[in-house]
């Protein structure tokens, strides 16, 4: 009696066991479930929502998307998981090597001009260099500053307002230089700075025609290119 009494209680731990076990799993499933939905959905939001940014960010910065088309495309996949950034780093490679200078260089800049397209590129050799993406090789150079160069920035002003192919280039020296390099002439040349000026940008608006420059002396300036004068100087900053 006994015996069989200890048989039985252990068949009803069995089955509470068990009863217990399949009540959890379904718990768990469906909990894992309702994650899973949401979790899925975030994604779905996270990828629309990474896509506007994207989209706003290319539209503000004014990016001229030329001979990379799929730029945007690059950005959001590369964004959206970090297995779509292994596919495209897997599959990506070197497309060209441009050799000349001689420095570090500083800064680049790209644009299509005349149905050409073009980097140019500011260096601590003291030189500005433009090359012919298409060609791969070097069609002008410029070594009329005195010390490194900056920045570099195809003058939008001068391609959309008079069909000049001209770069805007600053320098250590503290000067900011315009470069014809179509012809091979300067034709502007900005020295109110009184340290090195690191940084330039050009309007977005009114034809491109102003620019901003940032520079060692801790100011910035607002330059009116068309006229060739400082508008305004913003002091405030305490270093570079």
């Amino acid at each position: 009696s006994s015996l069989h009494h200890q048989r039985s209680s252990q068949r009803k731990k069995r089955r509470h066991f068990i009863l217990v076990m399949k009540v959890s799993l379904k718990l768990f499933f469906l909990r894992f479930s309702y994650c899973f939905y949401h979790f899925a959905l975030w994604l779905k939001q996270a990828k629309e929502v990474i896509q506007i940014i994207v989209r706003h960010w290319i539209r503000t910065l004014n990016i001229k998307l030329g001979w990379i088309k799929d730029f945007d495309k690059i950005v959001v996949n590369y964004a959206y998981t970090t297995f779509m950034f292994d596919t495209f780093r897997s599959s990506s490679k070197l497309i060209n090597t441009f050799t000349g200078h001689t420095d570090c260089v500083m800064s680049i800049d790209y644009s299509t001009l005349d149905d050409r397209r073009l980097i140019c590129s500011g260096s601590r050799d003291k030189t500005v260099r433009v090359w012919d993406v298409d060609n791969n090789k070097q069609i002008q150079s410029f070594n009329g500053h005195l010390n490194t160069v900056y920045c570099v920035k195809f003058s939008s002003y001068h391609y959309h307002n008079y069909h000049q192919n001209v770069i805007c280039f600053s320098s250590y020296d503290k000067k900011i230089r315009f470069w014809d390099f179509k012809h091979n002439k300067q034709l502007q040349t900005f020295n109110r700075h009184t340290d090195s000026v690191c940084g330039i940008e050009f309007s977005t608006f009114n034809g491109c025609r102003y620019l901003c420059s940032g520079s060692y002396d801790k100011t910035i300036r607002l330059w009116d290119i068309k006229t060739s004068k400082s508008l305004n100087v913003f002091n405030g900053h305490e270093d570079v």
